[in-house]
């Protein structure tokens, strides 16, 4: 029985690391802190996966741990008091490698930055994750309508980022 569970957990670390790790970096910003919160999301499966009735269910709850713990480790974050300096020194976040990709890909990921938090979220779970309405609703733990709100809002914004760079990148070649 603990060989079979190995190999399951094996298999759904094997299957949605990447996914995981993805979406953890475009939340938190930083590869450190989205490798931290893969790996917790996935301690957190190790024991209370067993619990989950539906297998089918897998990729959903563990978007939604992912989720929640980046929240919690922000709600933690903010709590930090102002006044002490080395503590903010401490939880500052590692900077960010240079990272290669092309120019599409690079805009891309720099418009998505520009877009408010709570679209860009949505944003992410549906075109880079790939996840449904309804699983997105899931992992937000919002309603249906809230997360077609989102999409549609973060896709007008999107639209405006990508309009004003374009916009910017034609002033620079004149």
């Amino acid at each position: 029985m603990v060989k079979t569970r190995n190999q399951d957990l094996e298999t759904i670390v094997s299957e949605y690391y990447q996914p995981l790790y993805r979406f953890g970096y475009s939340l938190a910003k930083n590869e450190h802190d989205a490798g931290d919160l893969v790996q917790q999301t996935f301690f957190i499966y190790a024991e209370k996966g067993g619990s989950l009735r539906d297998k089918s269910k897998v990729k959903s709850w563990l978007f939604t741990t992912l989720y929640r713990e980046f929240l919690r480790r922000k709600r933690k974050d903010e709590r930090i008091d102002n006044y002490e300096p080395s503590m903010l020194e401490e939880t500052g976040g590692s900077v960010e490698p240079h990272i290669r990709r092309s120019l599409d890909a690079n805009l891309a990921v720099q418009a998505l930055a520009e877009v408010d938090a709570v679209y860009r979220e949505a944003l992410t779970l549906f075109y880079i994750k790939d996840l449904s309405y309804k699983e997105i609703a899931s992992v937000l733990d919002v309603p249906i309508g809230t997360v077609m709100s989102r999409l549609s809002r973060g896709k007008n914004q999107l639209r405006e980022v990508f309009q004003r760079k374009e916009a910017e990148t034609a002033e620079d070649n004149i």
